[in-house]
């Protein structure tokens, strides 16, 4: 499994059209097939870091569910909003794969020690 994380760099002004634009990719992503973790909007801190995180199978699932991405009518539609709106300054894609799991539990060291 892979995660891709995508980071934005956003125009502060502009924070609701981005999350207009996530709540339209939180209907799309999942349809066509990558396990949608979220989209995380500035809350504290940075006003104009923003991201995007999901989870495929592999590089070549994830070449097929862009396909499937840029033919969807919402997908379509969110490229266009973003184009006309501008609020995206640059985007940037990493895919990381998970190498710290099995998780233990929250707290599990407390209880190792016995507290």
């Amino acid at each position: 499994m892979l995660t891709c994380i995508i980071r934005y760099q956003i125009d502060p002004t502009k924070v609701d059209q981005f999350r207009h634009y996530a709540r339209n990719w939180g209907q799309a992503i999942p349809r066509n097939g990558a396990d949608l973790i979220g989209y995380f909007a500035p809350h504290e801190g940075s006003t104009t870091e923003a991201y995007g995180i999901y989870n495929v199978p592999s590089l070549a699932a994830y070449e097929a569910y862009r396909a499937r991405l840029a033919a969807d009518p919402l997908g379509q539609e969110n490229y266009a909003f973003a184009q006309r709106e501008k609020f995206i300054l640059r985007e940037e894609r990493r895919f990381l794969k998970l190498v710290s799991a099995p998780h233990g539990r929250a707290g599990g060291r407390e209880n190792e020690l016995g507290n």
